[in-house]
């Protein structure tokens, strides 16, 4: 029942329902999952050993704050191999994968339209993963799994931002009009360019809103 409990919670920090350094009250849990805090426990120590949660002797769990310099640096090689993915689709992209794409595209177009933000940000995760899986390398598409994983809590906390959501959804539109075309000529810098907006957005949101820890803070802490 723990690791149930801790693949929910996993979801909810993920998706920014439990921002960075929220506290977690568990009493609401409970009652939420309808279990005991025995099991919430186990859950919420799996969380800390993960770095996903904090606990501190009578203040109780929090989620963890995020690390700004490593958010950065994970960006950074995101936009890279956003590019790489399209440089590699201008070849290798067929028409099911095109058809496939479009379709999860038109979902994501709905679920805009209907306000299901959350939906909406799931759909534009697969579609990311897709594009890059659609390059037809592996190991690109590995290592880029991997380090959507780490940004993925930052954009969560980032998606309740209305101006950049439309935003979004018209980058996804160039995107998908890249794809389309015969030759994919500007894909990969459409690709970079999204990357880079989203980047830039959710580190401003972060800072906004505190929710990030800034380097003097670590330095001071350490």
């Amino acid at each position: 029942m723990a690791a149930e409990i801790a693949a929910r919670l996993r979801v909810m920090i993920d998706e920014g329902e439990l921002p960075p350094g929220a506290r977690i009250d568990e009493k609401e849990l409970s009652l939420a999952f309808d279990v005991s805090k025995t099991p919430l426990r186990e859950a919420l120590k799996v969380l800390v050993a993960e770095g996903a949660v904090t606990h501190r002797q009578y203040i109780g769990y929090r989620v963890a704050s995020i690390d700004l310099d490593d958010l950065v640096s994970t960006f950074e090689l995101l936009h890279g191999l956003e590019a790489m993915a399209g440089e590699l689709l201008r070849k290798r992209i067929g028409t099911a994968t095109l058809a496939a794409l479009q379709a999860k595209h038109r979902k994501m177009v709905e679920c805009h339209e209907a306000g299901k933000r959350t939906e909406y940000f799931r759909l534009n995760q697969q579609i990311h993963q897709m594009i890059v899986d659609a390059a037809g390398n592996p190991v690109l598409s590995g290592i880029y799994a991997s380090l959507m994983s780490k940004v993925h809590r930052a954009r969560g906390a980032a998606n309740t931002d209305t101006l950049r959501w439309a935003e979004s959804l018209h980058e996804h539109e160039d995107i998908m009009a890249a794809l389309a075309d015969p030759d994919h000529a500007v894909l990969p810098q459409v690709l970079r360019s999204h990357s880079e907006n989203t980047a830039r957005e959710v580190l401003a949101i972060l800072d906004r809103t505190g929710t990030a820890d800034a380097p003097e803070q670590r330095s001071a802490g350490a």
